[in-house]
């Protein structure tokens, strides 16, 4: 399951950095160009802040799993279900 949150945090980062760069690009206004540079800075943020919150719940799912991991292997060493 971690490892989902992985992969949808390194998706919703690679979008937030296009973001920033189509921000930095729109130097010239010209028909045809993709919005305002305001508006790809805070879709660029939430991006960001998404893609971190989602590495930071698919770390902590991965440290679940193993501790559940570890508590099932000790159990069944001891000899108990």
């Amino acid at each position: 399951m971690s490892r989902n949150f992985y992969i949808l945090a390194a998706t919703l980062g690679f979008f937030s950095l296009v973001s920033f760069v189509l921000m930095l690009s729109n130097g010239n206004p010209q028909t045809g160009n993709p919005g305002d540079a305001a508006l790809w800075k805070t879709i660029g943020l939430v991006m960001m802040l998404l893609a971190l919150s989602a590495a930071l719940i698919g770390t902590v799912f991965g440290l679940y799993e193993q501790a559940r991991r570890r508590f099932l292997e000790r159990q069944q060493r001891t000899g108990r279900r």
